[in-house]
Order: C-alpha cells, then sequence, then structure tokens
C-alpha cells in the first residue's frame, strides 16, 4: 500500500530520489504520467497495464473519454529506478507539474503523486479548510 508523503529535491539533472518504502511497493518499474490537479501520478506497472486497458476500451465516440485517455496515455513513460532509488522525470512532464527545486511525493493507496513543494501546500491548506464538506460529501456517497 502507498502512503505517506515525502519531500525531496530534484537533482541537477531533474531526477528525483523515490523512497525505499515506495520502491518497494512499486515493484521492478512504473509509469508516470500527467495526473490531476497539474500533479504527475507514478503507477506501478502492473496497476498501469490494467488502467491503460480500461482506457484504451472506452467509447471513442464519448468526448470525455476521449480527453481522459489523452491526459493519462499520451503523456505516459515507463520509468525505472537508477541505483540510488531516483527516476528521471520528462521535461514535459517537469514543465506540466511546474517542478522546481523540491518535490513532495504522496502515497495515495495505489499510486503516488508528485507535487512541486509550493502547489502541494496551497493545495493541502485549500483541503484543510474543506475538510468537513468532503467529509459531509463522502458521508452521503456511503464512505
Amino acid at each position: 500500500m502507498l502512503i505517506g508523503e515525502y519531500k525531496h529535491s530534484l537533482d541537477p539533472k531533474k531526477r528525483l530520489s523515490i523512497p525505499s518504502k515506495f520502491r518497494k511497493e512499486l515493484g521492478e518499474g512504473a509509469v508516470i504520467t500527467r495526473g490531476l490537479d497539474n500533479c504527475l501520478f507514478l503507477f506501478p506497472s502492473a496497476y498501469w497495464q490494467q488502467l491503460a486497458e480500461r482506457l484504451g476500451n472506452m467509447p471513442l465516440v464519448q468526448q470525455d473519454s476521449r480527453s481522459f485517455a489523452r491526459l493519462l496515455l499520451s503523456g505516459a513513460m515507463e520509468v525505472d529506478f537508477d541505483s540510488l532509488g531516483r527516476i528521471l522525470i520528462p521535461e514535459y512532464l517537469k514543465q506540466y507539474a511546474s517542478l522546481k527545486k523540491v518535490a513532495v511525493v504522496a502515497g495515495l493507496y495505489n499510486r503516488l503523486e508528485i507535487w512541486d513543494e509550493q502547489r502541494w501546500e496551497q493545495y493541502k491548506s485549500n483541503l484543510e479548510k474543506n475538510s468537513d464538506s468532503i467529509a459531509e460529501k463522502l458521508t452521503e456517497l456511503g464512505i
């Protein structure tokens, strides 16, 4: 299970160290892609295969299906960990997430999210302000 929050600096070559706890859960490889809210998603390869298949089977005639598949699939790239547990983040994904010096790697059960530190702090602050109303909405959904 991927849970927790860690901050790491991007090195001069734009590599990001993934915490060893997360690397163990991710296994041999992973797939990085555009995420929602201008962060990046990092999926275990096995989970990505299932997700990509579901996205690929969505109806082509539905615009939202096409758009969401484009967002995730066209931006995806397989990544490997180097001997120090780092991944290389492609420039187009670094720009998408506005990654600068420090990134936050957050575990969300079946994926990791990679955020620019400042954006994460702003997002988290807004989330904390609205946590009561969010909890209420989730209760209505039976969660």
